[in-house]
């Protein structure tokens, strides 16, 4: 009797503990290159069958590059003050006309444009970060940590958001770390709470029982299956909470605790004309307001375009 053994070939990829990595998981592979270009045409049909979203990404990449080319394509320094110039209203030479000081306002709103960003976005990354860890460990291991983060984070809530920003700015000082620093606190309980419930309802699951059994260590299951599952409803969260961030800034601004003069800065420069408005010179507080009124409408605007990108089921 004649015994037929099947060897199969050797497979480049094949690891000692049994996993295979086929060609299409390797990085650089077609595969990958494939799964990026499913991603983008779904993301361009997102945004191609929904005007508003497709209104919202333009704005967003709008205010981005304003913010990244800023000083490269305004036409005056923005700092340099002209008596000659003082208080002329918008024309050819200057669009957005000039201040008190004759600074041209057009340049001072542009330049604001980056630094309102950075505030924005730095502080909204600080408090996504920390307020999603916080909420991850307290919704998966619950006990005394989740007692203790959980009034916290009730503590913070129990203040009106923006005096308890304003308490913050005035104890340690009107910088811009500080701004950013108050208003990654105030955010912080939003992405505290949002985490913590949707660990908690996970962490019962069919998939995470599945993820222990396989030898997974809690803060392995933790971190690799369950929190990734948490971030489509945070980062709606996170588009919403950078138009609240950039008007905590500028209302910090407006009322003296935010960024100090000459700083371009939409706050200062609507509180600055704001003093004018009553002698005819309207200009100085419209158009920076103009521009704060549509970088928060664009945040708005992105929160639902994100949201119809990574959660079909809320998709409008």
């Amino acid at each position: 009797m004649t015994f037929i053994i099947n060897s199969k070939p050797t497979i480049k990829g094949v690891v000692s503990d049994g996993e295979s990595h086929s060609a299409s998981e390797t990085p650089g592979s077609p595969g990958i290159i494939n799964n990026i270009r499913k991603q983008c045409g779904h993301t361009w049909y997102i945004l191609s069958s929904n005007s508003v979203n497709l209104i919202a990404f333009t704005l967003f990449l709008l205010l981005v590059l304003v913010a990244i080319l800023g000083p490269l394509i305004v036409p005056y320094n923005p700092l340099a003050t002209s008596a000659v110039d003082a208080l002329k209203s918008p024309s050819w030479s200057h669009w957005f006309g000039t201040d008190q000081l004759g600074r041209d306002v057009f340049s001072r709103v542009i330049i604001a444009t980056r630094l309102d960003l950075l505030i924005s976005v730095t502080a909204v990354a600080i408090s996504f970060i920390c307020g999603s860890l916080i909420g991850a460990v307290a919704g998966y291991f619950g006990g005394w940590f989740d007692k203790v983060s959980g009034r916290l984070i009730d503590t913070i809530m129990a203040f009106p958001l923006f005096v308890l920003a304003m308490g913050i700015v005035a104890a340690l000082g009107n910088t811009v770390e500080n701004i950013v620093y108050a208003t990654a606190i105030i955010n912080l309980p939003f992405y505290a709470r949002v985490a913590r419930a949707e660990v908690n309802v996970r962490r019962d699951s069919g998939f995470v029982h599945a993820a222990k059994l396989s030898g997974n260590s809690d803060f392995r299951v933790l971190a690799l299956h369950i929190y990734p599952n948490t971030l489509p409803p945070m980062m709606v969260q996170a588009s919403l909470n950078m138009g609240w961030a950039i008007l905590n800034a500028a209302g910090l601004s407006f009322i003296g605790l935010g960024v100090r003069p000459p700083t371009a800065e939409w706050g200062i420069m609507v509180a600055e004309g704001a003093n004018f408005i009553v002698s005819g010179e309207w200009w100085l507080a419209f158009f920076p307001g103009i521009a704060l009124m549509l970088a928060v409408f664009t945040f708005n605007l992105l929160g639902d375009c994100l949201r119809d990108i990574v959660d079909p089921r809320q998709r409008t």
